[in-house]
């Protein structure tokens, strides 16, 4: 795959960053939508590693944007729970079959966001406290290095926990970067990214850029109400993307 870096792959993968980068500005996470292009050209772990290097790029300008909005209290349970996750992660990456893994996150998040969007003002409140952040953050860490999606399970638990839209990014956004930066770091230490994974990484950055300014622009239009729906419609298109 991508051995001779043909031009309709190149073009098939630049189209996919771009649009991945747009729905990631807007929203704030589901780069991972790149994924249900690229793993026609991509293998399922240079997939994984670019949509963890571009979530880092593009949410590290995103999560600077917001630090008045982050409050460290809260990040932490996320953070050790995701540190926890990774090594399960790479191990189901490497030794589960990827389509039916990937088919199962899939029904989960599309059932996870037809409910959110059926019940609008639905919310968790505290419930389950640090315990429950903890949990969500090792589910992040999970998926982060299974599938590239670890920003889902924070995202969708910011929002249920009803924390103002800023609040949420400036929760998952800042979790997202470092769980992706230790995702790097592991599969790093492993010997898992390859040359052409290093190669790819370059040639989709000033689509990565555009997408992302792009999709910032469209984020300060939305209103709270509008901002969770539309959060919730593009995680369950990342969750049908999977299948």
């Amino acid at each position: 795959m991508f051995a001779a870096l043909d031009p309709f792959a190149l073009a098939l993968f630049v189209t996919a960053t771009f649009a991945a980068s747009l729905v990631a500005g807007l929203a704030g996470f589901a780069f991972g939508v790149a994924a249900a292009i690229w793993l026609h050209v991509l293998t399922p772990a240079r997939t994984t590693i670019l949509i963890a290097a571009y979530a880092i790029l593009i949410r590290s300008y995103s999560t600077w944007k917001l630090r008045h909005a982050v409050k460290i209290e809260r990040l932490w349970p996320f953070l050790v729970g995701g540190a926890l996750g990774i090594p399960l992660g790479a191990e189901l990456l490497l030794w589960v079959p990827a389509d039916p893994f990937r088919a199962g996150v899939g029904i989960f998040i599309v059932l996870f966001c037809v409910h959110g969007l059926a019940k609008p003002n639905w919310t968790v409140g505290a419930w389950g406290g640090r315990a429950a952040d903890g949990g969500t953050g090792f589910l992040g860490g999970v998926l982060g290095a299974a599938t590239g999606f670890g920003t889902i399970p924070p995202a969708l638990w910011s929002s249920a926990r009803g924390w103002p839209k800023d609040e949420r990014r400036a929760v998952f956004q800042p979790v997202a970067v470092c769980v992706f930066l230790m995702v790097l770091l592991w599969f790093g230490g492993i010997g898992g990214i390859d040359d052409a994974t290093i190669l790819l990484f370059p040639i989709g950055i000033p689509a990565v850029m555009a997408g992302n300014w792009l999709g910032l622009k469209w984020y300060s239009r939305l209103s709270e109400s509008a901002f969770r729906r539309v959060g919730l419609v593009l995680v369950a298109l990342s969750g049908l993307a999977l299948h």
